[in-house]
């Protein structure tokens, strides 16, 4: 069968659940908002410092604004059993119409406003929806010309705009729901925790997205698991940036506030500002984020004279063998988890002598690095995919500890995280409670041992009831014993750790029969300087091909000091006064392939099958506004592919 059941709970899970405020008996998730306002009823749970104007509610404000908005659409006729769709970016008012329309027990349909229009008119028809709530009017007349064949009771604008526009439907403003829900009366509803609670359509990299029922159930269930996992106090602060139709920043939210944590909004123009200005203590985001912050990092660092710069490079390095010995000697480092007693000695040995020269590195630079992080953070959740370990060693030297984790929408998010006590680099965590782990051979679908790569199967209280509408994928997804098909290649030690190597369908299979998981090879190339995003590619050839958007600002840096006086790209024009370097030149392809060589060849599981022969540079990056990566800053591998068809033709002509 391979590995699976429960894991107990540990010492530590179990004080963690113990401190935790209990939402056993809640039977919807709009059922936390009574329990947290009678235990945190005075303390800030939303402020936005960006709306205009500013919003600030305490949690005994938002559990009377989140009924008053139901009690709204009470009196627009929606009651259980409707559909609402939900298009909006996150903001405090998105939370209580959230709330609001399970609270009815209706579910929503969510996505944000920035969703192309065709994909949003698709969601709408596809759910069902009886009524729709956007973020603006902006969103609204995106929307409007393809909306006549919908039959809708009516649409709301979250945003206190007139109304605008010829529509066959009643029009109103966040105000007017408002106002309604002051003048009529909440009807009770009774709930059921397997009834489902939202629809979330999956933004996948190719084909229509898919609508994941998720229950009240399954979404509770990340509330109680997280408790497990993590400790929080009333009023400790946390940032929030990612887009809340993600179903990790939602789930993460229920969590926090069901803690009683301030949540604070941000976006990607203030966080760095935020971050100084409002010192959170933890904060949840993407590895595209993380690099965002880290190359901030970077910069400031290439700007500091040399000697400067060689001094931190010398307490980076003493800080890399400081930690490298201390996870040897904890038994945590992923190239070797069970070390010999030998190794452990020597691990033992060395770390009193590196201890002080990590320490004064902290005391001259790290805490600097921190400083710009509001100095105040515990700890950061980096998902929605693989963080690179440049990063992770970034991260840990510096003193910001990261916790990684895993699932997918399916899964309400969350199956697997690494805990504090057991932050394994390089794993994607251990199981929730009550959530059990299947690795199987892809063909035959029999279970593997621990420690062997497979298919990950995942069974547990927050996997989806199924997809709306489409019982024939929902069959494909979950068998009959509940097993759900993530369609990621894994394997487990033996403690439970989840360690992701690369996507079922994103394996590369090259002609001398090797099959090659480019995720892992991309994040080692990118802790080059000169590399800022990277696709490998190379179906049915004989060696690896690239392409590389490389990092601009660094390689026109080196380009000055081998004395050019700047870097040519492909999109300027060329009048010969200038000495340029062109992206094209031999220098440049030099340096990019020693930089590809020694990444890829340093890297734990290095294979020759893994070099990249081939590469193409370009100019311009992969981003959501051009459609090559997803909003939840995947790359579309099909799209990518497809767009430079030609340049990938020819790197292997």
């Amino acid at each position: 069968m391979g590995l699976s059941g429960t894991f107990p709970l540990t010492p530590q899970e179990q004080a963690n659940l113990n401190q935790a405020v209990d939402y056993g008996a809640a039977q919807s998730v709009s059922e936390i908002w009574a329990i947290a306002a009678q235990r945190f009823g005075s303390v800030t749970a939303l402020y936005d410092p960006h709306s205009d104007p500013q919003i600030t509610l305490t949690f005994a404000e938002l559990h009377r604004q989140i009924q008053q908005f139901a009690a709204g659409l009470q009196s627009l006729g929606i009651q259980r059993g409707d559909r609402v769709a939900l298009f909006s970016d996150n903001n405090p008012y998105w939370l209580i119409a959230d709330q609001g329309i399970m609270m009815t027990g209706a579910t929503n349909a969510v996505r944000g406003s920035q969703a192309e229009r065709e994909e949003l008119l698709y969601i709408l028809s596809h759910s069902d929806s009886v009524a729709m709530i956007v973020q603006d009017q902006a969103t609204l007349n995106k929307l409007a010309d393809g909306l006549g064949d919908i039959p809708l009771r009516f649409v709301v604008l979250l945003s206190d705009e007139t109304p605008q526009g010829e529509l066959p439907y009643k029009l109103l403003r966040f105000s007017d729901v408002m106002a309604s829900g002051d003048a009529a009366t909440l009807q009770p509803v009774s709930h059921n925790r397997s009834a489902v609670a939202t629809l979330m359509y999956t933004s996948g990299t190719s084909g229509r997205p898919k609508g994941v029922m998720l229950t009240h159930d399954n979404l509770l269930s990340q509330v109680a698991g997280a408790c497990s996992v993590v400790a929080f106090t009333p009023g400790q602060k946390v940032l929030s940036i990612l887009p809340i139709w993600h179903c990790y920043e939602r789930t993460f939210e229920y969590f926090v506030l069901s803690q009683g944590c301030t949540q604070i909004y941000t976006n990607i123009r203030f966080v760095k500002k935020d971050l100084k200005d409002f010192q959170p203590n933890y904060m949840v985001g993407v590895p595209r984020l993380w690099e965002s912050i880290y190359e901030g990092v970077q910069k400031q660092f290439r700007e500091q004279p040399q000697k400067k710069q060689s001094l931190i490079n010398f307490f980076f390095t003493q800080s890399h063998r400081y930690l490298y010995a201390k996870r040897t000697w904890q038994g945590l480092d992923l190239e070797n988890l069970e070390p010999s007693l030998g190794q452990k000695l020597l691990a033992g040995l060395t770390l009193p002598f590196l201890w002080p020269l990590h320490r004064l590195g902290d005391a001259i630079v790290y805490k600097k690095v921190r400083a710009g992080t509001g100095g105040n953070i515990d700890f950061v959740v980096s998902g929605g995919g693989s963080i690179a370990e440049h990063l992770e060693d970034f991260y840990e030297i510096v003193g910001i500890p990261i916790l990684g984790g895993y699932g997918l929408t399916e899964t309400a998010p969350i199956t697997h995280v690494r805990r504090p006590w057991r932050n394994l680099r390089g794993a994607d965590g251990q199981p929730l409670p009550n959530t059990e782990t299947r690795i199987v051979d892809l063909e035959s679908r029999q279970g593997l041992p621990a420690g062997q790569q497979g298919l990950v199967l995942l069974r547990g209280i927050q996997v989806m009831q199924g997809y709306y509408k489409n019982p024939e994928a929902t069959a494909k997804a979950i068998d009959p014993e509940g097993w759900f098909d993530t369609g990621d290649l894994g394997k487990v030690t033996r403690w439970g750790d989840l360690i992701i190597t690369g996507r079922a369908k994103d394996t590369i299979v090259l002609t001398n029969g090797e099959n090659i998981e480019p995720l892992p090879i991309e994040n080692a190339c990118i802790r080059s300087t000169y590399i800022d995003q990277i696709m490998l590619v190379g179906q049915d050839q004989k060696v690896l091909g690239a392409l590389i958007v490389p990092n601009l600002e660094a390689l026109e840096q080196w380009a000055i000091a081998q004395g050019y006086t700047t870097l040519a790209l492909p999109n300027q024009t060329e009048d010969g006064s200038h000495n340029a370097l062109a992206l094209s030149s031999e220098p440049v392809q030099k340096l990019i392939k020693q930089e590809l060589n020694r990444e890829i060849k340093g890297r734990p599981g290095y294979r020759p099958d893994d070099r990249v022969g081939q590469f193409q540079l370009l100019s311009e990056p992969f981003t959501i506004e051009n459609g090559m990566m997803t909003q939840t800053l995947k790359v579309r591998r099909p799209i990518v592919a497809e767009h430079y068809r030609g340049m990938i033709d020819a790197m292997f002509s």
